[in-house]
């Protein structure tokens, strides 16, 4: 018997990284998971590895931020799997900027990734779990949530409101038995950390490969930035029913490099 068995859980964003890691670590645990990516081919290479490990996953296919597509994608996986009891929004991007040149157009495709979509496929989620008195939404923030780094404003600024949106959202959908909360990674050793890394040595910022994130990561008190996989207990803890009373709230899981 798996924590997760026959939960039916929808992570977005995991054809790759952080994602990735938590389908795996899901289907080992017994869910029947969707793996939603704006890549298909992403998607159906993790699902592959699942299936070949002796999991059940379904490949979906849709940009978060595009409420037909989602909605799609939702409805196909509530046949296949049965039942959403957790979606995990996790997919989110970054393209770093010196504070004073962020432009409109920046600040507007980072927010409606990370702050828009977190709010559409979480109301669209929640049309499904509604009518069965259960459910679980998960947010994926960050240490830029809880401090804002020049670089990354408008990044900064759209997990201030991954964490603003979980608060609303556990307010909202408590009377139907949903919770919500979300947790902070820090420093995680993924293609994220690697685009990021070419973007801050154009910008100038860095000069030589790697100096970010071992800059990024010279304060946590574990010593060492995290692999995708050292996310997945904590992960296991927010899908399953170990946390059915921890609603509203945001988890630190990033080494101790912040501490509030």
């Amino acid at each position: 018997m798996g924590r997760l068995d026959n939960k039916g859980i929808i992570v977005t964003g995991a054809g790759s990284g952080i994602g990735r890691a938590f389908v795996n670590g899901f289907a080992r645990e017994g869910a029947k998971v969707g793996v939603l990516d704006l890549d298909p081919a992403a998607a159906e290479k993790v699902v592959a590895e699942i299936t070949a490990a002796g999991g059940q996953a379904i490949a979906l296919a849709a940009n978060v931020t595009d409420r037909d597509a989602i909605r799609g994608e939702f409805t196909r996986f509530t046949e296949w799997a049965g039942r959403l009891d957790v979606l995990f929004n996790n997919a989110g991007f970054n393209k770093p900027m010196p504070f004073l040149e962020v432009t409109e157009e920046n600040w507007n495709a980072i927010l409606r990734v990370n702050g828009w979509a977190v709010l559409m496929c979480t109301q669209e989620a929640a049309r499904l779990m509604i009518p069965q008195g259960s459910g679980k939404i998960i947010n994926t923030s960050s240490v830029a949530g809880r401090q804002g780094y020049p670089d990354f404003t408008p990044y900064s600024a759209s997990k201030f409101a991954v964490n603003a949106i979980t608060q609303a959202t556990a307010r909202a959908l408590a009377k139907h038995g949903i919770t919500c909360n979300s947790f902070s990674p820090g420093v995680v050793v993924t293609p994220l950390w690697d685009a990021l890394d070419k973007d801050l040595m154009e910008m100038g910022a860095t000069s030589k490969p790697k100096e970010s994130i071992d800059s990024f990561s010279a304060d946590i008190l574990m010593g060492h930035p995290a692999e995708p996989e050292e996310l997945v207990g904590t992960a296991l803890y927010l899908a399953s029913s170990d946390s059915d009373y921890l609603t509203g709230q945001t988890i630190m899981i990033d080494g101790g490099k912040v501490l509030i």
